[in-house]
């Protein structure tokens, strides 16, 4: 059973969506109890670095959260601000992440750019995997998602960078470590590229 947190930010339905013509069976967890039966577990994230933390914190899941990923190795899919706050910090605030994959949260720096490109990054964007995860199973060639952000995720160990993309510099994509994997486009509205990872999350 994959679990959707819903702690108020994300676009739950659209996963649930997904799942469901994928024929895969997902529950919805709006407080720790929820949480206990779970298989698998999708943090999905949207707005500003240190709402979202508050929001996990005032769910009252975060304590369950942090047992279940860390000392059980529950397989874990951060999205978009839910990929960010696997971090230790972000420069978009002053919260601290949740710390499960070593690195931070960087604001994309425009003046570095090898060309002109507007902030936020917006629109559709090749992801590369980097080295083999199954998470990127199917994925190899020509894979196309959704983006919309202005924040990245720096790894401080390059073997957590697992997809990367380019816009303005390579930046990662997707980053996994263990049980822990975060993606920053968004798959549920990335089409059939989309469907394959989150199928991939399922089986994996």
């Amino acid at each position: 059973m994959i679990t959707l947190i819903d702690y108020g930010l994300g676009n739950i339905k659209a996963f649930a969506n997904v799942y469901k013509n994928l024929n895969i069976p997902v529950s919805i967890a709006r407080n720790s109890d929820q949480l206990l039966d779970t298989e698998r577990l999708i943090l999905p994230g949207v707005g500003s670095f240190d709402y979202a933390m508050q929001r996990l914190t005032d769910s009252g899941m975060r304590e369950t959260l942090d047992h279940l990923v860390i000392n059980k190795g529950i397989p874990v899919l951060g999205i978009c601000v839910g990929m960010q706050m696997l971090a230790k910090s972000s420069e978009e605030g002053t919260s601290p992440g949740l710390g499960w994959i070593d690195g931070v949260v960087k604001r994309f720096d425009p003046s570095s750019f090898d060309y002109c490109a507007c902030i936020p990054h917006m629109g559709w964007n090749d992801v590369v995997p980097v080295g083999k995860s199954n998470l990127m199973l199917n994925l190899e060639q020509d894979a196309r998602f959704y983006f919309l952000h202005s924040y990245y995720f720096h790894c401080f160990e390059a073997h957590d960078t697992i997809a990367a993309s380019n816009y303005g510099i390579e930046f990662s994509s997707a980053v996994g470590h263990k049980n822990i994997y975060g993606v920053q486009f968004h798959p549920e509205k990335s089409h059939q590229w989309g469907m394959q990872l989150l199928r991939n999350f399922a089986t994996m």
